[in-house]
């Protein structure tokens, strides 16, 4: 279900279109829904790479388009700022009844101050994210002032946002002239967290202090430095994601795990998500896949990326144990490895034969710390009897049985 487009239908039967992202770990932290800004949908950069790095650090992401707006249905002319909210709390329900209630509302730009208003409307969200989002929501018409007064005359007239066109109502200047976001603010219980950066110039940063000033605590600030509005920068957006990944672990608490039951020492468990994979040992939870190129999502080590990984791991803990026993200066142990099948040119074979190929580990020490020689060269020795590197060398039988005939 990763980055699976999803629908569902508001509370005037519109059709809403969505992507959900899942992560590829072990554990879900918790579901969040994501609200893109005026006029945006959620295929923007900002949306989109938030939803993908904050799936990178355990959570499940709902990011819809709202009415008229991307790929969902409707006329936009026929929206105001109580439509969006109203479509939040659709998206909330649909979340609560096909996958897990959402725990976390993630405003951007206008979709911050919907999510303080949509808060309280969705009983499972435990936590609040605005992004350089407009304390009032009737700052969004400076975005098109000079044609206030030809919306009032006509009823409804298209102005240019961002260099696209759009039909605004007047009904939508009445609707967000009317929100009380202090109101609003003033009875909200939910931990909230402000981003934003010092130097957006579409939303100025002022309106950070005021939602600051108005929220009950717990409440949170977090300076966006040297972002644009937008958050047009790939960085940026991985920035806001693991900030909001950090705060929330206070308040949100891990929802669903998502890992096999270990009935052995290991279980590892794959889905519908191509390579990726996932491994408990019991007490840890691992990520493996395959790079992008291959076919996979490279969420995580690849099968022979973690093969080598044990061979070092073991070889680095056989060392500092040794190390340690003699007492040796051995003040850290780095071990590099690469892997290849290489043709075995010495080995006997008839001319019809394929050529012997012989799987390779190629593993250099380094070993830090004031040592002499001869203690170098024991350690080298004390390499290759680690446990993992034996077991490689052995003869190994692997029997596989059927749990489910």
């Amino acid at each position: 279900m990763n980055g699976e487009k999803v629908e569902f239908k508001n509370t005037k039967g519109v059709l809403l279109t969505g992507k959900m992202e899942l992560p590829a770990g072990s554990k879900i932290k918790g579901t969040a829904i994501f609200t893109h800004c005026f006029t945006c949908n959620k295929n923007l950069n900002a949306p989109t790479h938030i939803a993908k790095a904050l799936t990178q650090n355990g959570f499940a992401v709902l990011r819809f388009d709202f009415t008229g707006l991307g790929e969902s249905e409707g006329e936009f002319s026929n929206t105001n700022f109580t439509s969006n909210i109203e479509d939040l709390v659709a998206a909330g329900e649909f979340l609560n009844e096909n996958f897990n209630a959402p725990s976390i509302l993630i405003g951007h730009s206008l979709g911050g101050a919907a999510v303080i208003s949509a808060a309280s409307s969705i009983p499972s969200i435990k936590a609040l994210v605005t992004i350089g989002a407009p304390y009032a929501p009737n700052h969004v018409t400076n975005l098109f002032s000079e044609s206030i007064d030809k919306i009032r005359e006509n009823g409804k007239y298209e102005v240019n946002i961002g260099g696209r066109p759009f039909k605004i109502s007047s009904s939508f200047l009445d609707d967000v002239k009317e929100q009380n976001q202090l109101k609003v603010l003033n009875q909200l219980n939910i931990p909230i967290l402000i981003l934003h950066s010092p130097t957006d110039e579409v939303v100025d940063v002022g309106n950070a202090a005021s939602i600051y000033k108005a929220a009950k605590h717990p409440k949170s600030f977090v300076a966006l430095e040297g972002a644009d509005h937008l958050l047009s920068k790939k960085e940026d957006s991985h920035y806001v994601a693991d900030i909001i990944s950090s705060w929330s672990k206070k308040y949100i608490p891990i929802q669903n795990p998502n890992f096999p039951k270990v009935n052995k020492e290991v279980a590892v468990k794959i889905e519908r998500e191509k390579f990726t994979s996932y491994i408990n040992t019991g007490d840890h939870s691992i990520i493996a896949d395959e790079p992008v190129d291959a076919g996979g999502q490279n969420m995580g080590p690849t099968p022979y990326d973690l093969l080598m990984a044990s061979l070092g791991t073991c070889t680095a803990m056989t060392l500092r144990m040794y190390a340690d026993f003699k007492k040796l200066p051995l003040e850290a142990v780095e071990v590099h490895l690469s892997y290849a099948k290489e043709h075995a040119e010495d080995c006997e074979k008839s001319a019809h034969e394929k050529p012997l190929k012989i799987d390779t580990f190629y593993r250099e020490i380094e070993l830090i710390g004031e040592l002499t020689n001869v203690q170098k060269e024991k350690l080298l020795q004390i390499a290759n009897r680690c446990p993992v590197h034996k077991t490689l060398l052995s003869t190994i039988e692997i029997k596989t049985k059927l749990l489910n005939k």
